[in-house]
């Protein structure tokens, strides 16, 4: 089915053996796929359970070749799905573990595997994190995906990089909800000072990645806000997203990350 979309998609669907060369969606774990519209510029999400591969075969010495942008932008997109799942206020204990384990391989394979390419431990741990977050955002997604979703659609950025761009203004926006949770997390992660640390872990984390600064350096127009806020409230994720999304905070928020 799709969300948002018409009828069910065919039960016949031929079985799938996903052989990842990336290390961020996590979709070789995943019973959903993410299309385009080219029309709309919308992206929809599909789910079946028949898209579920039948066979994985995660071998790290595949991901050695991809460019430094790419390692980054996908470990980025491991680190957000499993960050707003681990917020997400939704009941699922076994994926609120799952994610703050995620996190930590991010957190401490990343840099090891962008600046050393050929790390096969690195490598492997980044592609066990970022299946790690595909299982965990059954809890849910939020914020962070809900604004790169139509961001990607309309102006074709990549999709992890985009959330790594937004992913500390979206800290910002769901503090008051999600502080408690992220000071339990830098305890877990040997991270100092509770959400600031945090917070200013990540910070870091982007800069040593060469993460665009915000919305504005990867070429969104102030102009076309209002049209991207309709859009991310038209989005899933924002189910999932600690604090409730209006057309005015999300409008704040998308201000906030250019």
């Amino acid at each position: 089915m799709t969300i948002g979309g018409p009828a069910p998609i065919p039960t016949t669907i031929a079985p799938i053996i996903a052989v990842p060369t990336t290390a961020g969606t996590g979709s070789e774990v995943g019973r959903a796929g993410v299309l385009t519209d080219s029309a709309t510029h919308r992206k929809k999400i599909i789910f079946h359970p028949k898209l579920m591969p039948v066979v994985t075969l995660c071998d790290p010495a595949l991901t050695v070749g991809m460019p430094a942008f790419i390692t980054a932008g996908t470990g980025m997109d491991a680190l957000a799905h499993c960050l707003e799942a681990y917020c997400s206020p939704h009941y699922h204990p076994m994926s609120q573990g799952i994610a703050l384990e995620g996190m930590r391989l991010v957190l401490e394979n990343l840099p090891r595997a962008y600046a050393v390419p050929d790390d096969l431990n690195a490598r492997a741990n980044m592609m066990s994190a970022a299946a790690m977050g595909a299982v965990a955002f059954q809890k849910g997604l939020g914020a962070i995906h809900s604004l790169s979703h139509p961001i990607g659609a309309v102006y074709n950025t990549h999709h992890g990089t985009t959330n790594a761009v937004v992913m500390p203004m979206v800290l910002d926006f769901n503090r008051a909800e999600i502080e408690v949770r992220i000071d339990r997390a830098a305890a877990y992660l040997g991270i100092a000072g509770g959400f600031d640390g945090f917070y200013a872990h990540v910070m870091d984390l982007r800069a040593s990645l060469s993460i665009p600064a915000n919305l504005t350096a990867l070429g969104v127009a102030a102009a076309r806000l209002d049209e991207l806020t309709e859009m991310a409230l038209l989005d899933p994720s924002c189910g999932g997203n600690p604090v409730e999304m209006t057309r005015e905070n999300t409008r704040a928020l998308f201000g906030a990350c250019m």
